[in-house]
């Protein structure tokens, strides 16, 4: 499906929306496809029924006509309540592809890119096209009738690819960047708090909704729902773990990380009794409730294999009563191979019930692993939690191609900086988006590299009390990209503070671009985050 904007139009009439879902079918991931698009200059308002933009082509603005479409002696005709009445559907199409033009180009968004292939078409779905038709201001290859319908992306991509000049070809940047330019850009804020509160319950009522994929998957008991960053997958595994319980099963909700435990444990308090999971927790912590040591924090071995291979054992000496009919794991790209074992054993059936919700981009621990094999995947390809700005900063990053949602936010920030000064750097962030209105409670500080001195402060009181800050309305949260996945924050400042790119650098970035809902400052060096992420990614941060 290609990017479009918007996702699901309204039509005025029959005839634009069958040219609309004709092109919505044929054209590629990385083409355009804009409907309905007004403009305005001093002069007059254009409308544009539907401007295609080609990743390897050009853009091309297209005016629709419905039934009854003639065009006698250079004169074009339709019928419209019983009168004929004289259209010119060419001047339209040329006049708004200028009008277009002129406004993506004077974008301050488009550049240096320079001049672009544009063109403009008719097309008339319910009208045969003769082949023989031709008109001095319209040739017969940009007027499409009813037999080019089948083939109508590679008919208008034609018009574009085969123009006789020296602009250039469209490139996927290119289109990114229209698409940025047509969203427009903001107001200034004005009050950040309530804007971000307005954005947080649209957020969470498009996640609420994507609680169809659990009602589809119903009937099966072995699923795995793969989802980037901001698709939902958190809420859904909650939501999967309350329904379970509901239904009279006995449930363990668990994932790796401590902190999103804790937020989940935080989450299910608030179910009526009826619906909260047995156990909610990570999964170590499970192994410990069967009765394996504590362990430490130093002792990697320990956690990696040592745990694992003796929670196998423990599963199988636990009475019935104490194991689970179904398990519900979060955030499961984190799981070792050597982990499934030990996670199935707290299951009472060996076929029990195993929901798996996972985003390989987030594979941020050099461990490796995948889920059963015998699971049926689903794909959750649209983020709903932040604002277009920051879903556009790291939708390269993400393993699968995600459609961006319509929440509009603050431009996201680059402060470059050194590695050895990004985490001083990201101190003044903080104190600037104070000044600007966030709450202390609304920012995350995350760092790449090593943690911050306050993190570390925090940490020596232990995890329990450094996670109990995370809800401190009086403090802003510091902490790691390896920490925060599954969590999010209104305002992330991001600091970039590896020296050199290593292992899992490229999903770190990953991790900490997408922990932001509302606004996002990036602390660090530009030549790193090219090396690292891509320099589109740089390009998204740079504002470009």
């Amino acid at each position: 499906m290609p990017i479009l904007m918007p996702a699901s139009p309204s039509f005025a009439n029959s005839s634009e929306r069958v040219v609309w879902e004709a092109l919505r079918d044929q054209l590629a991931s990385s083409d355009l496809l804009v409907a309905n698009l007004r403009l305005s200059d001093r002069d007059q308002d254009y409308e544009c029924d539907l401007v295609v933009a080609f990743a390897d082509a050009g853009v091309v603005v297209v005016e629709v006509k419905g039934s009854s479409v003639r065009c006698d002696g250079g004169t074009w005709w339709i019928r419209r309540n019983g009168k004929d009445v004289v259209i010119d559907p060419v001047g339209q199409a040329r006049k708004a592809q200028y009008a277009l033009r002129t406004y993506v180009c004077g974008d301050p968004r488009w550049g240096s890119r320079g001049y672009v292939r544009w063109a403009h078409a008719v097309v008339l779905p319910y009208t045969p096209v003769d082949d023989a038709f031709g008109l001095p201001d319209a040739r017969r290859w940009q007027v499409a009738g009813t037999a080019d319908l089948a083939r109508l992306a590679t008919f208008l991509r034609s018009i574009a690819l085969e123009q006789v000049n020296d602009k250039a070809l469209l490139t996927v940047d290119d289109v990114l960047a229209v698409r940025d330019i047509l969203h427009g850009r903001m107001l200034p804020q004005r009050d950040l708090i309530g804007e971000a509160a307005e954005r947080e319950d649209i957020a969470d009522r498009l996640t609420q909704q994507q609680a169809v994929v659990l009602d589809a998957i119903r009937l099966l008991h072995r699923v795995e729902i793969r989802g980037g960053a901001g698709s939902g997958k958190t809420w859904l595994a909650i939501e999967q773990a309350r329904r379970l319980t509901k239904q009279g099963k006995r449930v363990a909700l668990t994932c790796y990380s401590r902190g999103l435990a804790a937020w989940m444990q935080r989450r299910v308090a608030t179910f009526s009794r009826k619906e909260r999971p047995a156990y909610v927790g990570t999964f170590h912590g499970l192994g410990r409730e069967w009765g394996a040591p504590e362990g430490s924090d130093l002792d990697s071995n320990f956690w990696e294999v040592e745990m694992p291979a003796l929670m196998v054992s423990l599963g199988r000496e636990q009475p019935p009563g104490r194991l689970f009919d179904a398990l519900v794991v979060d955030e499961a790209q984190d799981f070792a191979d050597a982990w499934w074992p030990a996670a199935l054993a707290a299951l009472r059936e060996e076929d029990g019930g195993l929901y798996v919700f996972s985003d390989e981009g987030q594979r941020v621990f050099s461990r490796f692993g995948g889920a059963p094999p015998d699971l049926v995947p689903i794909v959750l390809d649209h983020n709903l939690r932040n604002t277009r700005q920051i879903a556009m900063t790291f939708e390269g990053l993400a393993p699968i191609r995600m459609r961006i949602g319509d929440l509009d936010g603050p431009d996201v920030e680059l402060v470059a900086c050194r590695p050895v000064d990004a985490l001083d750097v990201a101190d003044d962030q903080v104190d600037k988006l104070m000044d600007a209105g966030w709450r202390a409670a609304d920012i995350a500080v995350l760092a790449t590299g090593g943690r911050h001195p306050e993190q570390i402060a925090r940490q020596e009181a232990g995890q329990e009390a450094y996670w109990a800050s995370f809800w401190d309305d009086e403090q802003v949260f510091y902490g790691h990209v390896l920490g925060f996945k599954g969590l999010e924050r209104n305002a992330v400042v991001l600091a970039i503070n590896e020296t050199e790119p290593r292992e899992r650098s490229r999903e770190r970035l990953y991790v900490g671009l997408s922990r932001a809902r509302d606004q996002l400052i990036v602390c660090g060096d530009p030549a790193y985050i090219a090396t690292v992420g891509g320099t589109a990614v740089l390009r998204r941060l740079q504002g470009e």
